[in-house]
């Protein structure tokens, strides 16, 4: 190499460490996202019945893991809606505008995606849980847990919270054993 050309890789090496320095001391910090975390997102067809319980809660650990920010959140749970929930995003104007927000965005679907029935019926769907025929005790299990959490008390209360969640361990638990 010649000795103007590395005089001038030089210059611009000092020129790039005086650079990280000031964002050092002036504490801009780069970030980087991982948007490689959108294949933990599940897929979520939007069924009639189904309350995206294990959707917005993935698309959230998803964000806070990747870093992403609330317009991220937002295309990457377009991009993993199917069926009927992404015919419901596309005909809902609301949700196109440019400051919709995060919060909005579950709000509209959980309400026009809630379940139906009431907290009654699902504990007594619970309470008068068999295992079928051809279903597994793994799969028995699973749907007395889903059914547990369709009727888990929702609290802002931490010591309320626990309360609900010790419930929510042992109500499945018994209702399984019992069927």
């Amino acid at each position: 190499m010649t000795d103007a050309r590395l005089q001038a890789e030089l210059a611009e090496s000092k020129a790039e460490i005086q650079r990280l320095g000031e964002r050092k001391s002036t504490g801009t910090l780069m970030v980087h996202k991982d948007l490689s975390l959108i294949s933990l997102v599940p897929k979520w067809p939007g069924l009639q019945s189904a309350v995206p319980l294990e959707f917005f809660p993935g698309v959230e650990g998803s964000a806070q893991i990747g870093l992403w920010d609330e317009t991220d959140r937002l295309r990457i749970a377009f991009l993993t809606l199917t069926n009927s929930a992404k015919m419901f995003y596309n005909g809902c104007p609301e949700l196109h505008e440019e400051n919709v927000t995060w919060q909005e965005f579950k709000s509209v679907f959980r309400r026009r995606f809630r379940d139906r029935h009431s907290d009654k019926c699902h504990f007594i769907k619970l309470q008068t849980a068999r295992q079928g025929r051809n279903e597994s005790p793994q799969k028995s299990a699973d749907r007395c847990r889903r059914l547990t959490q369709k009727i888990m008390g929702k609290a802002d209360d931490p010591v309320a919270q626990r309360v609900h969640h010790e419930n929510a361990e042992r109500m499945p638990l018994a209702s399984f054993v019992a069927g």
